[in-house]
């Protein structure tokens, strides 16, 4: 039910995941971030308990592989889990289950994992991978997005996507940028492109905010003095 990407940005050590699913709401459930540590997917018939864990191994010195064999090994019903880990060194690892849905492909190179299920295409995260890596553009979330549009254009899912998420966390430990479309009927990868578009010429100011509000930029809304 579900294609994502999670990425570690070469450029800035971030850490970034899109994703979108037929299902509402996926955001919630299946993006898992932890600044200067590591990034996890938790997708198919999706555990979100998976996601901290793995994050919490990370922290503790394990590697993406290492992290992620020892929460599988003592997890439940790991047959049902699709799971795709990135740590702070870029090293990845990615797990699907005898019982993931579908057709299910995971694509894995240094510092990013594409995975998707109830795939209409096998060649569906081999083409997310491509256009992320092969996109000229500069802001970590618009490569990650190129990525996600790509995936729909290959074939995407079996059914039609209905929400969609982009989360980055840099430096902080609250994420730098958090756009969610809960549920869209037509058209969520859009409605989050343009989430990105109103979001990129304030993302600094917000972060300034929050580091020193007294340097920040004046909030200019109605009834600030």
């Amino acid at each position: 039910m579900t294609f994502s990407l999670v990425a570690r940005d070469p450029r800035t050590g971030a850490f970034g995941m899109v994703v979108t699913s037929s299902s509402p709401s996926v955001a919630a459930r299946c993006v898992h971030l932890r600044s200067d540590v590591g990034g996890v997917a938790s997708q198919n018939v999706t555990d979100p308990g998976l996601g901290e864990r793995i994050l919490n191994a990370l922290e503790s010195g394990s590697n993406a592989q290492v992290a992620l064999d020892s929460v599988a090994r003592d997890a439940e019903h790991m047959d049902f889990r699709q799971v795709a880990v990135v740590d702070k060194d870029g090293n990845v690892a990615s797990f699907s289950g005898s019982g993931t849905l579908g057709t299910n492909r995971v694509v894995a190179l240094d510092g990013a994992v594409a995975a998707g299920n109830l795939l209409s295409d096998p060649g569906v995260p081999a083409a997310i991978m491509a256009a992320y890596q092969n996109s000229a553009a500069s802001a970590f979330e618009r490569r990650l997005l190129d990525g996600l549009v790509a995936g729909l254009n290959a074939g995407g899912e079996e059914g039609t996507v209905h929400s969609a998420g982009l989360v980055v966390v840099d430096g902080h430990s609250w994420a730098s940028t958090d756009l969610r479309v809960d549920w869209d009927d037509e058209d969520p990868i859009g409605v989050l492109e343009d989430l990105w578009e109103r979001w990129a010429p304030e993302k600094e100011a917000y972060r300034s905010r929050a580091i020193n509000p007294t340097v920040a930029p004046s909030y200019g809304v109605p009834g600030d003095l």
